[in-house]
């Protein structure tokens, strides 16, 4: 079986500013990132599709232990895209340490951030990123 929309090809579109997902031909329902199936029907009946990349956080946490190549404090937040799934990413922007308010609600742009190689992968990374609208 072959995949309709890569891992390679999902970031290499956040790159070029697009974000890409699939669209079951079952259901209607939209998958990002990217699988093998459908994430509501399991169907394998998707076509790729480009998605508006805005949407709502739903709940969010801050980061303050890292993992190599990241630096702390980060906001790490889950948000509702307008075509209904939810993505994670970092929400840019916004200083973690001194921000106390509440942003879950707010409406937000998809973004992206190149991770350099670090000493456990295989090359450089592609972070999915939020801001605030």
């Amino acid at each position: 079986m072959t995949y309709p929309l890569t891992h390679r090809q999902y970031y290499e579109g956040l790159k070029a500013g697009k974000l890409l997902g699939l669209k079951c031909k079952n259901c209607g329902s939209y998958t990002v990132p990217p699988k093998i199936c459908c994430a509501e029907c399991g169907g394998t009946d998707v076509e790729v599709a480009q998605l508006s990349g805005r949407g709502e956080i739903r709940t969010f946490t801050v980061i303050r232990v890292a993992p190599e190549g990241f630096k702390a404090p980060y906001i790490v937040a889950l948000a509702e895209l307008e075509e209904g799934p939810w993505l994670m990413g970092n929400v840019d922007g916004l200083d973690p340490a001194n921000t106390v308010e509440d942003i879950t609600g707010k409406k937000v742009k998809v973004g992206h951030r190149v991770i350099p190689p670090t000493n456990y992968t295989a090359g450089e990374g592609v972070a999915v990123t939020f801001l605030l609208e």
